[in-house]
């Protein structure tokens, strides 16, 4: 009677081991790539963010085993505290032609506000750079899309 006890533990066994290499495989299978990973960080950010200013600072050299397209830098300021970002805009064929030419300019940047850390000069579908945007500032005042965001800098 042991050995029917034994092979029947042996075969739980081999079971249990099948079904996690079986799990892991398909988990392995819907994992996402680090471009889809970025993609819906930036939706997300869009959909709870709050708009604040900020200003491009500079644009970065792509690092040898990171993104390739462009990186911008940037500034904003939230409660008192100032970030320095960068965002990745190779996914976004507008901003990536143009990001040679942004260094300097003032922008909005949507932030999470319970994560200000988190945040976006651009997604695919909201763009914060005045430039880039037709008739985005239709409403505002000559002038006031260029203002310093943080005055007390100058």
């Amino acid at each position: 009677m042991t050995l029917s006890n034994d092979f029947g533990t042996a075969a739980a066994g081999m079971a249990a081991i099948v079904l996690m290499g079986a799990c892991a495989a398909i988990r392995r299978g819907r994992r996402k790539s680090p471009a889809e990973v970025e993609r819906l960080r930036r939706l997300e950010v869009n959909l709870c963010g709050r708009i604040g200013w900020g200003r491009i600072l500079e644009q970065a050299e792509p690092l040898a085993n990171g993104p390739t397209g462009p990186i911008l830098l940037y500034a904003y300021e939230v409660a008192g505290v100032t970030y320095e970002a960068a965002q990745d805009v190779s996914a976004l064929a507008e901003v990536a032609s143009a990001a040679p030419y942004l260094s300097g300019q003032t922008t909005s940047v949507k932030f999470d506000p319970k994560h200000p850390t988190n945040s976006i000069l651009a997604c695919e579908a909201w763009c914060g750079i005045p430039d880039l945007v037709p008739n985005r500032n239709a409403s505002v005042g000559h002038g006031e899309h260029s203002a310093n965001p943080f005055p007390e800098r100058t």
